[in-house]
């Protein structure tokens, strides 16, 4: 449901800590995505470990500057990696972080071939991600693991060629800055509302997650946003970052993405133009802790181009719960 362009230049970056269902859900800015797993290339990335040259070279980055505020990154260019690399510079005093939990951060990524600054969040909004998300790089989640609140530790992502032809973009280095940590629930919670024929319908497993029947007859032309669960959370507001438990099918109820299969919520801003138009007109509005079923038809959704496994023109069934918003 992603789109791959993020309203700014710092946010863009931090695209690069994602393998699996969040990257490969993202998409051009025209609204075209794609919602197949990560590649085999990606996936072995993810789990190689770092050579003894890779901890040296990140070893050598110097970090200067108070908690809570921009560092500055010195280290012998170019710097690079073959596979991400991480190392704590600074632990946090704070609270203990937990598997599942949304955790605030401010990160600051410049090139390792010559430190100019790629993007970077202070100053700006905040992002946030799932400690324990499996469309993590793993070596993030490795270096978090067992850490606290006030954390700090830097990261360095070798850079790539989309082509054998392509100049291969340079390793990354990240200084990212733990600021906060929030449990959420894992599944929509409220009253039940009652279901609306002619609808797909939705059965839960014993942990949330939805089963989606497909319905007979042709799939509405216009969006349909039916609640199924009401929570009792404040209203979401357009530009909050929401933090989502959802699954994703065709009409014909063959299902093309989950985050119940992928290991973790999704967190994303909406309302901004992040995610296809039938998430951002649809939730918007909606109650935190409630189960929304949507209905996206293709002028919403990702319109006439094909995208991985979701044909061109397909309309779109939706089961989102709305775990958060900030």
């Amino acid at each position: 449901m992603r789109r791959s362009t993020r309203v700014t230049v710092a946010a863009s970056v931090v695209s690069l800590l994602l393998f699996g269902s969040l990257a490969a859900c993202s998409g051009d800015s025209d609204g075209t995505a794609s919602p197949s797993a990560s590649s085999d290339t990606e996936d072995a990335a993810a789990s190689e470990e770092p050579t003894a040259a890779d901890v040296a070279a990140l070893e050598g980055v110097e970090v200067a500057g108070d908690a809570g505020a921009e560092p500055t990154l010195t280290f012998t260019q170019p710097l690079t990696v073959s596979v991400p690399t991480a190392r704590v510079t600074s632990e946090g005093t704070g609270a203990d972080l937990a598997e599942g939990q949304i955790l605030t951060m401010n990160y600051i990524a410049v090139s390792g071939a010559d430190g100019s600054t790629q993007g970077t969040t202070y100053g700006a909004a905040a992002d946030h991600i799932t400690l324990g998300d499996a469309s993590l790089i793993t070596a993030l989640n490795t270096v978090l693991t067992g850490q606290k609140v006030g954390t700090r530790i830097l990261l360095a992502i070798p850079g790539t060629a989309a082509t054998a032809d392509a100049a291969e973009t340079p390793t990354t280095v990240m200084a990212v800055e733990v600021s906060a940590a929030k449990d959420i629930p894992n599944r929509a919670e409220g009253e039940a509302v009652a279901p609306v024929a002619g609808l797909p319908t939705v059965a839960l497993g014993d942990d949330g997650a939805p089963t989606i029947t497909a319905a007979t007859g042709e799939a509405p032309t216009a969006l349909v946003v039916q609640p199924l669960i009401k929570g009792a959370g404040a209203a979401v507001t357009a530009g909050q970052t929401v933090t989502f438990q959802y699954t994703g099918a065709l009409w014909d109820g063959t299902v093309f993405d989950s985050s119940w299969e992928n290991g973790a919520p999704f967190t994303t801003s909406i309302g901004t133009g992040a995610v296809i138009p039938g998430w951002d007109e649809g939730l918007v509005g909606q109650t935190v802790g409630s189960q929304v079923l949507l209905v996206v038809p293709p002028d919403k959704g990702y319109g006439e181009t094909e995208q991985g496994s979701i044909p061109a023109n397909s309309t779109l069934v939706f089961v989102v719960d709305i775990l958060d918003a900030s």
